[in-house]
């Protein structure tokens, strides 16, 4: 009963509370007439620790990097204060309206002609004080039903009745006290890299309560994340931490080289509840050694990434590592437990006029049984999703999108071609993540992407949106999805329309 107040408390504001108080808020130096113009005030006006948002909108221009001073790998972006704009106010408070409404239908998981939807509305709250405090608050909660396609992915989602019910809350506070750190602490996403997808940490899984240290310094920038979620069922959750480093290095104003490094912990097990380790907590161990060291059976992953930037293009990548051992890949013996990953990727921007334009292509591949684990509480996963690409391991994938933006008008056309492995009732072939890897085929060797129920499909995407000026960061938007797959000769199909507030990405890509 108490989630369900909570609920209609959160449309009941939303629904009422579309005035906002300001206090010295900021002065725009000049009228934004084009959508070039959002980007140069977006960062003009930029101070330390302000929060960039990471969604459709501003991915559809590809960070600027300042001199080698400036970091963007990891989002959202914590600005630091490069351009700062002198008529910037000491603080300032805003409340605003959010909306979360779409759904209608398709057959995306039979023959049949199935609807769905999800309706939520909510409040964001953001302010600054003082240059060194930065917060957003946002809430939003409703009701859903019908195909996973319309599944909130939310920190709270619970089911009273026949009712699905969703509370997604996304908070986030940075503080900086010196142009050296920031400390960050809410419930929101965290994503690495450049790419569409990362191997490393993605928005594409539920949020999750998390604290952050990030340190810049001459030409690196040292974040430490600290993650704490949870697995299993609403009523019977059973907590599961985890612990980051990724070091972002400028080697020239065109290369960025970055080192990640992360570490999954189960608090208790049958002897000991060990709650969150205090050896994690050291911001300058690596973990590898750390887990040998206090003896556990943590899971560990190793990651590189690199970006190249040239005019308008952008080259990015990424390797991550689980396990291996460099014999048996020297032999190709396709040994199980040889576990990583790679990406590669090119995006580029361009305008035309009135127009604005975004393209990228990308590449992925992820081997079986990598960020599996003996259990849910060591994998690389939160809430029953991965936490790295969507699809898990043993895949491979090849997409591409356009974006293009005039004025309040956007639009995209994305595509992907995929190659994955499924798993039966009895063998798991190493696609999920979830699945214990102690229950896989006998033979421990010639092992392959795409091994087990092998599945290729095609999937198409195409989005028409119109920004909404009076209500804050909302769009009107149709979307039309297919996928066919290779070898059941069978057409999915999904038509989706809408209004909804862009504060946070919602996938419908995979």
């Amino acid at each position: 009963m108490g989630k369900s107040l909570l609920t209609y408390l959160f449309i009941a504001v939303a629904l009422s509370g579309r005035t906002q108080v300001i206090t010295d808020s900021i002065a725009i130096p000049t009228p934004i007439r084009d959508i070039s113009d959002i980007r140069d005030t977006y960062e003009y006006i930029t101070y330390k620790g302000r929060i960039g948002y990471y969604n459709f909108d501003f991915d559809l221009f590809p960070p600027t990097r300042h001199g080698i001073l400036t970091h963007h790998t990891l989002k959202p972006i914590t600005l630091g204060g490069h351009r700062r704009f002198q008529a910037l106010s000491s603080k300032e408070t805003k409340w605003r309206p959010l909306a979360d409404f779409n759904g209608f239908g398709g057959n995306p998981n039979s023959t049949d002609f199935e609807a769905g939807y999800r309706a939520g509305a909510g409040v964001y709250w953001r302010g600054h004080f003082k240059d060194k405090w930065n917060f957003h608050l946002a809430g939003v909660a409703g009701t859903y039903d019908g195909d996973s396609s319309y599944m909130p992915r939310s920190y709270f989602n619970w089911q009273e009745g026949n009712r699905r019910l969703y509370t997604d809350i996304r908070s986030r506070i940075s503080f900086s006290p010196n142009k050296i750190f920031n400390f960050q602490t809410g419930i929101d996403h965290n994503h690495i890299g450049e790419g569409l997808r990362s191997l490393f940490i993605s928005d594409y899984g539920n949020p999750y309560p998390f604290g952050m240290i990030k340190a810049n310094f001459w030409r690196v920038e040292y974040s430490i994340l600290y993650q704490f979620m949870r697995e299993g069922m609403p009523g019977n959750w059973k907590g599961k931490f985890a612990s980051s480093h990724h070091i972002s290095f400028n080697a020239a104003k065109w290369l960025n080289i970055g080192v990640f490094e992360t570490v999954i912990f189960n608090p208790g097990d049958t002897l000991l509840n060990r709650g969150f380790d205090v050896e994690y907590l050291n911001p300058v161990v690596f973990y590898r050694p750390q887990e040998y060291s206090i003896g556990s059976s943590d899971n560990v992953l190793l990651g590189l990434d690199l970006t190249a930037r040239h005019k308008n293009y952008t080259f990015y990548s990424q390797f991550i590592i689980d396990e291996f051992v460099l014999s048996e890949i020297r032999a190709r013996s396709q040994w199980w437990a040889n576990k990583y990953g790679g990406q590669f990727g090119l995006k580029a921007n361009f305008k035309k006029g009135n127009h604005v334009f975004f393209a990228r292509t990308e590449m992925n591949f992820v081997r079986p049984y990598t960020y599996a684990h003996l259990n849910d509480k060591l994998n690389h996963g939160n809430q029953g999703r991965p936490l790295a690409h969507p699809y898990g391991a043993n895949f491979a994938e090849v997409l591409g999108e356009v974006r293009w933006a005039r004025n309040n008008w956007r639009g995209q056309f994305f595509m992907n071609y995929s190659q994955r492995g499924g798993d039966t009732d009895s063998i798991n072939y190493g696609a999920d993540i979830y699945l214990p890897y102690i229950n896989r085929p006998e033979d421990d060797f010639g092992h392959f992407i795409g091994q087990g129920n092998a599945r290729n499909s095609w999937l198409f995407r195409w989005r028409i949106a119109f920004k909404l000026e009076k209500f804050y960061w909302a769009s009107i938007f149709a979307e039309y999805n297919l996928r066919y797959t290779v070898q059941t000769n069978e057409v999915q199909n999904l038509f989706s329309i809408g209004l909804r507030s862009n504060l946070w990405n919602d996938y419908r890509n995979y």
